[in-house]
């Protein structure tokens, strides 16, 4: 790990880590954006659109082929980054993690205060009366997943066209703008509103790890153009 990120670390206990798709591409996940994501690979419809709100309405079977397909990786072990920060967390040093990511992966780390901003494959509800619904049923359903009450059940993930939740979305600023540390990982900083959230942070100890440059590097105090499974290590 880089030694000036070391100390930030050593000195702190008040860290932030928010985190996109580049965590967890090194689990085995793909990324959306990436050359060989999603965005590039042949569909009768662009990813965006199978992943709308409308196209979930109105043509629902063929939403959960794709998210079935495309959106679920059981398999999926967290990483070096992963470990690490519920490490952190533990010893009382990182305070949140803050994520875009749906696959639940921090948790299985042993992160315990994670902030999901785009939800999680991990959970899934009823439409109808709310009933909760972990991953393996919608998995293990064929075709669209039901509840036994005969609602049809909705991945706990938003979708586009849906909002963020705004809970989830004003703790996530309340953490970045008391945070001492703001550690930014595996993200290009280009999806709004995830990528306003840096300009709540007031300090001066801002990392970014990303393998790219981002729009950001000239703000940042620490720049570090590494796969982040690797810096964590």
């Amino acid at each position: 790990m880089n030694s000036k990120l070391q100390k930030l670390i050593q000195d702190s206990d008040n860290i932030v880590f928010f985190g996109g798709a580049g965590v967890s591409t090194e689990s085995g996940i793909p990324d959306f954006r990436s050359v060989d994501g999603l965005y590039n690979q042949k569909y009768k419809y662009p990813p965006e659109t199978m992943l709308s709100n409308s196209f979930f309405m109105n043509n629902t079977s063929e939403f959960f082929d794709f998210y079935k397909n495309k959106m679920i990786f059981l398999d999926a072990k967290p990483n070096m980054a992963h470990i690490k920060l519920a490490e952190l967390e533990k010893q009382g040093k990182l305070k949140a993690v803050i994520t875009q990511n749906i696959d639940g992966l921090h948790q299985a780390a042993g992160s315990k205060n994670v902030l999901e901003l785009h939800g999680s494959v991990q959970r899934n509800y009823c439409m109808k009366c709310g009933k909760f619904y972990d991953v393996h049923s919608v998995l293990q359903s064929s075709g669209i997943p039901k509840c036994s009450c005969g609602g049809t059940i909705k991945p706990d993930v938003v979708l586009y066209e849906e909002g963020l939740n705004q809970e989830v979305l004003m703790k996530a600023v309340e953490y970045i703008k008391n945070a001492d540390v703001l550690i930014i990982g595996g993200t290009s900083l280009v999806v709004y509103p995830a990528a306003g959230l840096i300009d709540y942070y007031r300090g001066n100890k801002l990392v970014l790890i990303n393998k790219s440059s981002t729009s950001m590097d000239r703000r940042a105090d620490i720049v570090i153009n590494d796969s982040i499974g690797k810096v964590f290590e």
